[in-house]
């Protein structure tokens, strides 16, 4: 008998009207309508119809004309799916624990067991200002409070034991008290009392998701996630990375199958090599170039403005290093490497690529190409899956549903049905010991 071959799990990022940042000027998206609840409902069913893991929804604090807000939205697709798991965006700078705790366990409950938890710390000064803080939080000290904060939630859901809810009408006991647990826990950021004010959601805890890749983020991801999402814009990175975070685990005592890796991949599908060049070309043509670099300089701290667009890239000196960054450090790091990469890359090539995904991984091919894409990273040890980025919605989406899903199928390398009802069942996640319930165990 053959072995099995591994599986590719798969979410898919939504993104108003796709990835690549010109795609809202695409004849074939419809940018007006990403604030409309149907739009997101057609794409969440798409999804499911292919039988993906999960949707994502990112979020953030500022900027004009970005998105909903993931909780209310995830919600309402909770109510017209069936399967497909929700993953929602929660920073942890910016928020108190028992709230964060409260909503998932809700969502989880509305969704019959399909939350997952995006944990994120937040990167800019931008962000501080709007909730009347004078500078964002210095990086290692985010993930300090992230620490605490994801321990607080935890024990907040276990703060009710699956027992404890009766609804015993002979008796007129609601609830088994001696299975509801005051937490009190006191560190050094958050001071809680508990116990949390809703049952232990389906799924113990949501699934937890971390999107950092510092050190900081890898060290985090290792000890508490369960997925991370990634940028890792080629095979080499990807082996490098995922040898890294799995790596760490051993010291956690967890084992490598308890933490999946998915890079963003922004694949460009076409029925020929030729229509997928296509579609690239239209994309990057209504890409502003120089209004581009003009944002990356601000973003690297490096003045590229003066140099040719499509002239060699002089060698660049990050003036300030990346211990400096108190923003996104991992991405910042990937921006520098990139204009390292290559004497002969251009400063519009280079624009180009970030404008497919933001240093995410990109192809442009058929979709027996992409396949082959998938396939590598997933049997060369690179990846566990890919959390997927669209460069347009609903063309993309559509085409990989429709077009790829089925190859992936046919090599053995993807679900033909939903292996269980909950994402943790359709990851291959184990339901998490309730902590109290093991103490009480373990003394009797």
């Amino acid at each position: 008998m053959s072995k099995q071959r591994k599986q590719v799990h798969l979410n898919v990022f939504l993104r108003a009207a796709g990835h690549h940042a010109a795609a809202w000027r695409h004849p074939k998206t419809t940018p007006e309508q990403s604030f409309e609840f149907e739009y997101y409902k057609k794409l969440a069913l798409t999804a499911e119809r292919g039988l993906l893991d999960s949707v994502f929804m990112a979020d953030g604090y500022v900027g004009t004309g970005r998105r909903l807000e993931p909780f209310t939205l995830l919600s309402a697709l909770a109510s017209v799916t069936s399967n497909i798991g929700l993953i929602g965006t929660v920073g942890t700078t910016y928020n108190e624990p028992f709230h964060v705790a409260r909503k998932f366990a809700s969502l989880d409950r509305i969704s019959g067991g399909r939350s997952g938890w995006n944990i994120v710390t937040g990167h800019t000064d931008a962000t501080a200002f709007n909730f009347g803080k004078e500078s964002h939080l210095e990086h290692s000290e985010r993930y300090r409070w992230a620490e605490e904060f994801v321990e607080v939630t935890k024990q907040l859901w276990d703060s009710w034991e699956e027992e404890a809810l009766v609804f015993d009408k002979q008796s007129g006991v609601q609830f088994d008290e001696s299975r509801l647990h005051e937490i009190n826990y006191r560190g050094s950021v958050y001071a809680v009392k508990g116990p949390l004010n809703i049952p232990r959601p389906p799924q113990g805890y949501p699934v937890l998701v971390q999107a950092g890749s510092s050190e900081s983020g890898k060290e985090l991801a290792a000890r508490t996630a369960e997925v991370i999402f990634t940028a890792q814009p080629t095979l080499h990175e990807g082996q490098a990375f995922y040898a890294d975070v799995k790596g760490r685990l051993s010291k956690y005592g967890r084992s490598h199958e308890l933490l999946l890796i998915l890079p963003g991949f922004s694949p460009i599908i076409g029925d020929t090599a030729a229509e997928a060049q296509e579609l690239e070309d239209e994309l990057n043509a209504f890409h502003d170039a120089n209004d581009a670099v003009a944002k990356l300089s601000e973003r690297i701290g490096i003045d590229l403005t003066g140099y040719a667009l499509d002239g060699p890239i002089p060698p660049i000196v990050d003036p300030k290093g990346i211990d400096t960054v108190n923003g996104s450090k991992s991405r910042h790091q990937l921006i520098i490497d990139m204009l390292r990469s290559d004497p002969q890359l251009t400063l519009r090539q280079v624009v180009n690529r970030l404008a497919g995904a933001r240093g995410h991984l990109t192809f442009t091919g058929t979709p027996i190409q992409v396949a082959d894409v998938i396939e590598e990273w997933i049997q060369t040890h690179t990846a566990d899956g890919f959390n997927l980025m669209p460069p347009i919605y609903p063309q993309g989406l559509d085409d990989f549903v429709d077009k790829v899903v089925p190859e992936l199928q046919n090599r053995g390398l993807f679900r033909t049905a939903y292996e269980g009802s909950t994402l943790r069942e359709n990851l291959g996640l184990a339901y998490p010991e309730n902590s109290f319930a093991a103490k009480l165990a373990s003394s009797e």
